[in-house]
């Protein structure tokens, strides 16, 4: 039995020994065989996967409202016309826009192809075909402004665009204050409630989103720009095959019949079916790439200080509402106990980027209509991150401090009624005070998570380091320097207070042993 053991071992680790020779074989052959292009695999499979994002909306691509599921736009369209003429399917795969480059590049799909411009920037990271659609960047201003005549009539105001978009590559160049946005209806609230003096996007957007307001108008066409299908830049082939399909799908007309059908055909579209290899060389001319500078690290030291103040004002919102609110739950009457409970759910039960959105974009203007003050002011989102975040970290803080409540004796409130103080007298001078200390451990580690919850105030213009990391990204074409000292950044933030915090819960522990 003890021979037959040993002989055992001596044959599994003679296979083992063998693996790594296998694996290099394999490697060798790997390297020597064919690897298959992007081109072939799509032929292979039968299947050309597109990216997309259906919030876009109309018309874009977009779920059939009268048949939910079933996928409609003129880009749906385009797609289909290009696989058929390559002999394939299109099938599209759904991705948040923000993130459509970085889930090309790491094969969530063979291409992108959903109102995605062609930038400077992008055209360093993808490889791009001729244009599908030729879209002008227009400016809409607000009617009852009769300054705003042109984009150089505004100079050093507030004009929106959305973030790393041609139009923000155009105001960059410009002596305005650009000011940036997430999404595409929010930038025309803005106008309408006086927070911006001017809009500068594609004209679909302008058209569907901002010219639909009575007391909104075109002032200007800036510029033309390109919508045109990405590839990863390694596969050169599939680019060229789809290069080859929509150049011949205008060749034929069908691609102006797609864009005619869906109202968004003009006289700019003429081009496609002309265009040439010289003029996509035209359209790629890519900038100069830029260098991270002393420039840049001072704008992220800027944006770290934004962080810092909306996270310390709103935490001090938070401490004292909170409190507020546990008392009301603990100690007041029972409506007023009941308020304060629903406060605490509905605050705990929504996210906080839902409650962002309301306030700033909905609650704040009509307040501002209510008083009878006609505009809002650049300050209002600063103004709305502070108290959205103040709001919603209060409910939290309510709940520590409920806690650190129900942790001091009833015994000691009892003990202090007999000595006639009044109940509010025993809660500010002994119970309070006691419950503070030992809530505020949590205190201190939900400081650290507001920290990094106030990235999310961006999504209402505010431009904290988060935002500053990803405007810069996109401006150096990397993400490794700016990423990394944007998380240096946010622990040179945290990490005194997380010392802090173990401190404290150390002396606690201590106290209470």
């Amino acid at each position: 039995m003890y021979t037959h053991g040993v002989t055992s071992r001596a044959r599994i680790a003679r296979w083992l020994a063998l693996i790594p020779l296998v694996l290099l074989a394999g490697a060798l052959l790997s390297c020597g065989g064919h690897r298959e292009t992007a081109l072939e695999r799509v032929r292979r499979t039968g299947i050309l996967r597109w990216g997309g994002d259906i919030q876009g909306g109309e018309p874009y691509v977009f779920e059939d409202p009268g048949q939910p599921g079933r996928l409609i736009g003129f880009e749906v369209e385009v797609a289909d016309a290009v696989a058929r003429e390559m002999g394939v399917q299109a099938e599209f795969v759904q991705n948040d826009w923000s993130n459509l480059v970085p889930s090309l590049e790491r094969g969530s799909f063979d291409v992108i192809m959903n109102g995605l411009e062609v930038t400077p920037a992008r055209a360093d990271t993808v490889l791009f075909t001729r244009p599908y659609f030729v879209f002008s960047a227009q400016l809409v201003t607000r009617r009852d402004d009769e300054s705003a005549t042109s984009l150089d009539a505004l100079e050093n105001h507030r004009v929106g665009t959305l973030a790393s978009s041609f139009s923000w590559e155009i105001l960059r160049e410009r002596p305005v204050e650009v000011v940036a946005y997430e999404g595409t209806e929010e930038p025309y609230a803005d106008l309408r409630a006086g927070r911006l003096d001017g809009v500068l996007l594609d004209d679909i957007i302008a058209t569907r989103y901002g010219l639909v307001h009575p007391e909104l108008h075109l002032t200007e066409d800036v510029a033309d720009g390109y919508y045109a299908v990405a590839c990863r830049q390694r596969e050169t082939e599939l680019c060229e095959a789809i290069d080859e399909a929509l150049a011949a799908i205008a060749a034929r007309g069908e691609l102006r019949q797609i864009l005619a059908r869906w109202e968004i055909d003009n006289e700019r579209q003429a081009r496609l079916a002309s265009w040439t290899d010289e003029d996509t060389h035209a359209m790629l001319l890519v900038r100069q790439r830029a260098t991270f500078t002393a420039h840049h690290a001072w704008l992220f030291v800027e944006g770290a200080a934004v962080t810092l103040l909306v996270s310390v004002l709103a935490m001090a919102l938070a401490i004292l509402l909170g409190l507020q609110l546990a008392l009301a739950r603990m100690y007041g009457p029972k409506p007023l106990a009941a308020v304060a409970t629903s406060y605490v759910e509905l605050f705990r039960g929504t996210p906080v980027l839902l409650q962002l959105h309301v306030l700033y974009f909905g609650i704040m203007p009509a307040i501002r209509a209510g008083i009878g003050v006609d505009a809002g002011t650049e300050y209002d989102a600063f103004f709305a991150a502070v108290v959205g975040l103040g709001l919603n970290y209060a409910a939290y803080e309510a709940e520590i401090y409920r806690a650190g409540i129900q942790a001091i004796p009833p015994g000691q409130m009892e003990a202090a009624t007999v000595l006639g103080m009044s109940t509010s007298l025993a809660l500010r001078r002994i119970i309070v005070p006691q419950a503070f200390r030992i809530a505020l451990p949590g205190v201190t580690n939900d400081f650290i998570a507001l920290l990094k919850d106030s990235s999310l105030v961006s999504v209402i213009t505010v431009v904290e380091l988060t935002k500053r990391m990803t405007i810069t990204a996109i401006d150096v074409r990397s993400y490794l320097l700016p990423g990394l000292l944007c998380a240096g950044l946010y622990l040179a933030l945290s990490y005194p207070l997380s010392l802090l915090s173990r401190r404290l819960e150390a002396q606690l522990a201590r106290e209470s042993s």
